[in-house]
């Protein structure tokens, strides 16, 4: 465990800021008024190693740590958090076929997710089985030397404009042990997306509902053997939660860089804001909550990367705390604004509004301490 970053590490942190500060932030606001998803500015933090980060290098990935794309996702995250997750939901879906395709399926289709000439989907959720996603009912019936899929998936990010879906499917009988794990062409036949919901928050990535009616999907297009794609979304998920309690932290610093900025400008009573003791005492709060959670995602982080037994209870732990203390940080920046954090052109409301999706996807806060009241009564026995 470390509590300070090495050169390397400084190095690709002060990259990926750099790269957040001058294309991604710039354009922020206008991709969220206008649901933009910026696939051509994404390609282009791939050309800087983004698109692959802890792939293997034999397909064209970065081959760099948990750690270190805990440090990327959350700078990136200072410019758009909604850009940066997605960018961590595609690493999520590409890890996947990493990890557990065999080398012919790795070398099919990571070298252009790396580049991010294809972007891949990670479909998991489903209308009736979000928290429960071991209930999920997407059949894929064998015939021959495809599968048959019908079903529907719910709230998929990037869906209808990416090129693969990593999707969970049952394969077998109900519980986690009947699900598989399928790369899917978006373009296949039977394959059909909703309309891009109308959220909250997150609107420079789409998010639908993916069908799949009648679709025809190789048997070769199966990750490992059938039956332990449970097993497989879970190990994602790991992962994924750290990426996404990165992107809240990198959301909620500039919400606190913006108060600070703002405060020192704004008078009140003949005095900068930034001058009353009160205030000066609810920075304070901020930045050390902010810290706690950063330190805490470092140190999950080096548990998952060292595969540590008690690395998805940390991740979970990190996972629940981190995104909590996101959306406060991010909150309270926009209550130091007053009326001014309430307008859009300030830029406070929409880290806000994007972060509040962090505490229910990758699984909710709720299950988080589910899954760490498990390992602890667990541990006890």
């Amino acid at each position: 465990m470390q509590f300070a970053l090495n050169e390397d590490q400084v190095a690709v942190r002060d990259m990926a800021l750099a790269f957040a500060a001058s294309r991604i932030a710039p354009h922020a606001l206008r991709w969220d008024e206008e649901k933009h998803f910026p696939v051509d500015v994404m390609r282009e933090a791939a050309t800087l190693g983004m698109g692959g980060i802890y792939i293997r290098e034999d397909v064209g990935g970065s081959a760099m740590t948990r750690f270190d794309a805990a440090l990327i996702f959350e700078a990136l995250a200072t410019g758009c958090p909604t850009t940066s997750a997605f960018i961590s939901i595609h690493n999520m879906a590409s890890w996947m076929i990493d990890a557990f395709g065999s080398d012919t399926q790795r070398h099919q289709w990571l070298p252009k997710l790396c580049t991010m000439e294809l972007i891949a989907s990670y479909c998991l959720t489903e209308p009736g089985a979000g928290s429960d996603a071991a209930a999920l009912r997407t059949r894929a019936v064998r015939d021959g030397d495809h599968y048959v899929l019908d079903g529907q998936k719910q709230f998929i990010s990037g869906a209808g404009g990416t090129d693969l879906l990593v999707a969970m499917v049952r394969t077998g009988g109900d519980g986690p042990g009947g699900i598989s794990t399928l790369v899917i062409d978006g373009k296949t036949p039977g394959v059909s997306f909703g309309a891009n919901e109308r959220k909250m928050g997150w609107n420079a990535q789409p998010t639908r509902a993916v069908m799949f009616e009648n679709a025809r999907v190789p048997v070769a297009n199966r990750l490992s053997e059938e039956g332990v794609g449970f097993k497989i979304a879970m190990a994602g998920l790991d992962g994924g939660r750290l990426n996404i309690t990165a992107c809240s932290l990198g959301g909620a610093q500039t919400a606190l860089d913006k108060a600070r900025a703002y405060m020192k400008d704004r008078k009140a009573f003949g005095k900068r804001l930034d001058e009353f003791q009160a205030l000066q005492f609810k920075l304070a709060d901020m930045a050390i909550e902010l810290e706690a959670a950063r330190t805490f995602l470092w140190r999950a982080a080096a548990a998952l990367d060292r595969k540590d037994p008690d690395a998805t209870m940390l991740c979970a732990m990190a996972k629940r705390f981190g995104t909590d203390v996101g959306f406060e940080v991010a909150n309270h920046a926009l209550q130091l604004h007053g009326g001014y954090g309430y307008l859009s052109e300030y830029g406070i409301e929409k880290i806000v509004r994007d972060l509040r999706v962090h505490q229910i996807l990758e699984g909710t806060n709720e299950i988080m301490r589910l899954i760490v009241a498990r390992k602890l009564i667990e541990g006890a026995r």
